[in-house]
């Protein structure tokens, strides 16, 4: 007999998470164990000096979190190593977590000035961060890399809805019939509402084409000012290939019975137009199609491959 997640350590065995299903809440699909929660998830208060990153899923969301802990410790990987990601970053979406408390406890019992990380779509997120006028870092990624992306993340996380296929979890993103749920709505969301609250939008192409660029951005935004020493370590440590090989970084503290990365890396590729390797003709063509609907009428321009 599988179990939710609540309350588990590290000696889950094989087979004994359940898979969740998807619930809607205001017409956005979540997890239910996150939906059945929202209620008490959106009235979460923030403080005026918290951070919150918010993503959709597979967008380069432990990247930027890599990148902003570097820049809050001036450079030092080792405060940095001082604890996996998810322990580091309270993630307020999830209702029950594993290893660690519900989202909105752990980030309660968090010391300021507190880095919080949620896939929200804008009108999900708790009102209290907009009121307490918090800064929010934005990372969005190309729809057809996410997608791949996604794909192979809900095919390890055993938290997560039992994907199905390829061809019919393409059509379930498209439909916006998986988890946080519409990737076209979420990143015109916050694109919209981006010049009305403290956010910096940021894209993942950007951030590979040119690291370093992007990465002084983020310090910007943050009113912080670091040698070029210490923006190289940042560039050297928060590399897709370095993170790659960071236990603090990848998810490999987690146990199997969670994250199976025998089935998927949580790290996999990291690149800009692996999707090419995965569509067909057939899809590309109805991507394309029901981006150009979804995507029209918007200044929001996405790079496919670099």
């Amino acid at each position: 007999m599988c179990k939710k997640m609540e309350g588990m350590s590290v000696d889950i065995p094989e087979g004994a998470v359940c898979r969740s299903e998807l619930k809607t809440v205001e017409g956005v699909a979540l997890v239910d164990t996150t939906a059945d929660n929202y209620d008490a998830i959106s009235k979460f208060q923030a403080r005026p000096d918290d951070l919150l990153i918010a993503t959709y899923p597979k967008a380069g969301t432990t990247w930027i979190q890599e990148i902003v802990d570097m820049i809050y410790n001036e450079g030092d990987e080792e405060k940095c190593k001082r604890a996996p990601v998810f322990i580091r970053f309270p993630f307020i979406d999830l209702w029950p977590s594993v290893l660690i408390p519900p989202g909105i406890v752990h980030a309660e019992r968090t010391p300021s000035p507190r880095i919080i990380k949620t896939h929200f779509p804008f009108q999900l997120v708790p009102k209290s961060f907009w009121e307490q006028n918090c800064k929010v870092i934005y990372v969005a990624r190309n729809a057809k890399d996410t997608v791949v992306s996604f794909y192979y993340f809900d095919k390890m996380n055993r938290g997560q809805p039992d994907p199905g296929t390829w061809e019919e979890y393409f059509l379930n993103f498209l439909q916006g019939n998986v988890s946080w749920g519409s990737w076209f709505d979420h990143v015109r969301g916050f694109w919209d509402k981006k010049d009305k609250h403290r956010i910096l939008y940021l894209f993942y192409e950007d951030m590979k084409e040119n690291p370093e660029r992007e990465i002084r951005k983020v310090i910007t935004f943050l009113e912080k000012d670091l040698p070029d020493s210490v923006v190289n370590k940042i560039v050297h440590h928060t590399s897709f290939l370095v993170m790659k090989e960071n236990p603090m970084a990848n998810y490999s503290t987690l146990p199997k019975a969670v994250f199976d990365q025998s089935t998927s890396v949580f790290m996999r590729k990291g690149q800009v137009g692996d999707w090419k390797n995965h569509f067909t003709v057939a899809q590309n063509e109805e991507f394309d199609e029901v981006y150009k609907e979804k995507m029209s009428g918007t200044s929001l321009r996405f790079r496919t491959v670099l």
